[in-house]
């Protein structure tokens, strides 16, 4: 099969390590934005390009006859890259631009929730102007979240206490998205732990994921900038050592009330996946966001522990006879944490030499913003390489992760603190605490 692969992340690298350990036979065709080694090792055809350009993606597909595409990042979905292919009869594992709405669009999201009845929304107001911004926040105590409504890269949220320390901090942010032309959500402040919970869905039938814990916040102990995501733990239970069944009942729940709630809004089968960041409170399950394609992290986390075939999982995608049993987890735990230039994520240094030669095990290496150039593997500014573990237990994973991530040379830095017990007891108390 002929499969086009678009993106060039570590989310890609590991759906083309994962199409690679298909029994089917498979051709990868990706479409790239940047020059990813690992990714280029698995594949037949590696072109780079703008990934948000559908035509040329759409031809490039098209003159290597590819049976189906999995979009990876947002863009391309926002840009309509599975339209475009839909016009050449090409299948792909993501949703239309229409339908990824859902992630696009913050407001049509609470809008959709509310229209059907959907729970888990919080409190939430739509904004293009200052007007009514103070009283909306001091309608909510001073509790609250700016969301900027469009595609940020998982840096368009402040959240009051962490990032915005008064009203006035607020509004200026408020102030600042107007100034680019944006709109924004103001909702109220969910207190608990937040949850990645991701279902592949066909359009009617859902295969739930794996629960995920990632995490945002660029240093120890969630201190600091929001990123795109520092790392991330899954459980050998499939659930997190905070949450309870009903917590993940209440998520899948949610997921399968808004996919039948997008295909009766638009009349058209959302096919791929479903990414709900849940807030596990006092009061049950909220739903802080969602995406619409694999979380990076969470991505690399899932296909790890994956034993059904990916390459199956897809064609009952695409075919709509999607079964749970199309989506197997080993039942083990797993973490994943990124290595990332100083300086990240506000004045990242770029262009630096990186040198994994010393990591032991180099299949636990995801190759994510880095560039070959003369065999020299440099870091292009953005998350660089993510090291992900697989074992019995999350500590296990956690000292495996943590052994190789510090042997990558190079002005780099992680986050030490991910999938460690002293950081999962503090989940674990502050869950114990809230829902006393």
């Amino acid at each position: 099969m002929n499969i086009l692969l678009v993106g060039s992340g570590a989310r890609e690298h590991a759906i083309a390590k994962a199409i690679k350990r298909s029994k089917k036979p498979t051709n990868i065709f990706c479409f790239a934005s940047n020059n990813n080694p690992g990714i280029k090792e698995l594949s037949s055809n590696y072109k780079i390009g703008k990934i948000t350009d559908t035509k040329t993606i759409a031809d490039f597909a098209k003159d290597n006859n590819i049976d189906f595409a999995i979009i990876g990042p947002e863009a391309p979905l926002e840009a309509g890259v599975v339209d475009k292919l839909k016009e050449q009869n090409i299948p792909s594992i993501g949703p239309t631009k229409k339908l990824a709405q859902l992630e696009t669009s913050k407001s049509f999201t609470r809008n959709l929730l509310r229209k059907y009845n959907i729970p888990g929304g919080p409190k939430y107001k739509y904004f293009s102007d200052i007007n009514g911004v103070k009283e909306f926040i001091d309608s909510l105590g001073g509790n609250y979240v700016v969301k900027a409504d469009g595609l940020m890269g998982g840096k368009g949220v402040k959240v009051s206490g962490d990032h915005l320390q008064s009203i006035a901090d607020g509004i200026a942010f408020c102030e600042e998205l107007i100034a680019q032309d944006g709109t924004f959500l103001i909702e109220e402040k969910l207190i608990g732990q937040e949850f990645s919970l991701l279902s592949f869905s066909d359009g009617n039938n859902l295969a739930h994921m794996i629960a995920i814990q990632d995490h945002k916040r660029a240093f120890v102990n969630d201190t600091g900038p929001n990123t795109g995501g520092m790392g991330s733990y899954s459980d050998s239970d499939h659930k997190l050592p905070f949450l309870t069944n009903t917590d993940i009942e209440q998520a899948h729940k949610i997921n399968q009330a808004t996919i039948k709630a997008i295909k009766d809004e638009f009349n058209e089968e959302y096919k791929g996946i479903i990414y709900g960041g849940f807030m596990a409170t006092k009061n049950g399950v909220n739903l802080i966001e969602y995406n619409a394609r694999f979380g990076d992290p969470e991505c690399m986390n899932i296909l790890s522990l994956l034993e059904s075939d990916f390459v199956e999982l897809c064609l009952a995608i695409i075919k709509g006879n999607l079964t749970q049993d199309h989506a197997r987890f080993a039942k083990k735990a797993s973490v994943c944490k990124y290595a990332v230039p100083i300086g990240y994520p506000d004045n990242p240094i770029k262009n630096k030499i990186i040198d994994v030669s010393a990591v032991e095990n180099k299949e636990l290496i995801h190759y994510a913003s880095v560039d070959m150039k003369e065999n020299e593997l440099y870091e292009t500014g953005s998350r660089t390489i993510a090291i992900v573990s697989v074992s019995d237990s999350i500590s296990d994973a956690e000292l495996i992760a943590e052994s190789e991530i510090k042997k990558i040379k190079g002005p780099l830095f992680h986050r030490e603190d991910i999938g460690t017990e002293e950081l999962i007891e503090k989940r674990i108390k502050m869950m114990a605490d809230l829902r006393k």
